[in-house]
């Protein structure tokens, strides 16, 4: 089935804008994936392969890899932002200035931003204006989905046409897309899992077993519920492809890097030498600071998010905070 897309750009190289490139592509889209980096972008465009972030996944005849502002734009319907959350703002800003369409603008980020406590549509809408903004989420480890893995995940819009639209963009045999109205909540649920990703792994490193780790998770997931109510989304997104889906995905994949990063907390490692020697972005750790304010100012309890901003920030280590946790006072079991 041809795409609704004729042209579409893709902002951001890592492996997710990667992986969009390469979907989007597959259906017959002529795709602009832009490089910051003019020597990464030249890289890409002549190998046909992004080595460092997504090796072994051939580009289509389709897409081309730039890192002109002028050019990227250029005639597209559909624009996805695969940038990094904490430096999407500055990014934006810079490419505001290049000439461009209104056309609808996808985030693929995971995060909120910490000065400002902003989700990535939020940060769209306030650089860009009056733009349609969304957000595309759910359990989707770029190197499975462009192997061809059968994944699942969810798009969601203010506008439903604007996310109708995106369903049927990215959609394939082995990609499938849901739809939902609840932006607050898929992109809150992204975010926040990426915390709970950083203790599971940190309890995987720890070797503290499966029981502690269902455990961890389960709890993980009514904390994240509890502030995603308070911040207006709907419980049941939480039951989803963006809230559960992910969080088992994250938490328990060893090419995920925010739960690889918890191991290596885990195991002892200082979480400047975890933040430099990581291969990419870990959202998780800047997003733990922007998801306990979001906690505090919602008055939302949140013990496990706590408890890794300790270890994150307050120099704790996680052998004592999760003892901090088992000895918490007893209670009754809520789910939100």
């Amino acid at each position: 089935m041809q795409s609704p897309i004729d042209k579409a750009t893709v902002i951001g190289a890592g492996a997710m804008g990667t992986f969009c490139a390469i979907v989007l592509g597959s259906r017959g889209t002529r795709v602009t994936l832009w490089a910051r980096s003019p020597d990464r972008a030249a890289e890409i465009e002549r190998t046909r392969e992004n080595r460092q972030y997504l090796p072994g996944h051939r580009l289509p005849d389709s897409v081309s890899v730039t890192s002109d502002r002028a050019s990227a734009f250029a005639g597209a319907e559909l624009i996805v932002s695969a940038v990094p959350c904490q430096h999407m703002r500055s990014m934006w800003e810079e490419l505001a200035l290049a000439p461009r369409t209104r056309a609808p603008v996808v985030s693929v980020s995971k995060g909120v931003e910490v000065r400002t406590l902003k989700r990535p549509s939020q940060i769209i809408e306030a650089v860009l204006g009056d733009v349609p903004a969304a957000a595309l989420s759910g359990p989707c480890l770029a190197p499975e989905a462009a192997a061809g893995l059968p994944t699942a995940v969810v798009t969601a819009a203010n506008e439903l046409e604007i996310a109708n639209l995106i369903q049927d963009a990215f959609s394939t045999p082995t990609f499938r897309v849901y739809t939902n109205t609840d932006l607050i909540g898929i992109e809150l649920g992204g975010a926040a899992k990426n915390v709970i990703a950083l203790a599971a792994g940190a309890c995987d490193g720890l070797q503290l077993g499966n029981n502690a780790k269902a455990s961890l998770l389960t709890r993980g997931l009514v904390e994240i519920t509890r502030l995603g109510v308070a911040m207006g989304a709907h419980a049941d997104t939480f039951r989803g492809l963006a809230g559960i889906g992910d969080l088992i995905a994250t938490c328990n994949s060893t090419i995920s890097r925010n739960h690889t990063a918890g191991m290596n907390i885990g195991r002892g490692m200082p979480v400047d030498k975890v933040i430099r020697t990581a291969h990419g972005v870990v959202e998780g750790i800047e997003t733990t600071r922007s998801i306990l304010q979001l906690a505090e100012m919602h008055h939302v309890e949140m013990p496990i998010t706590r408890a890794i901003h300790t270890v994150l920030f307050e120099h704790e280590s996680p052998k004592s905070a999760i003892a901090a946790l088992m000895t918490r006072r007893l209670k009754d079991e809520s789910i939100v």
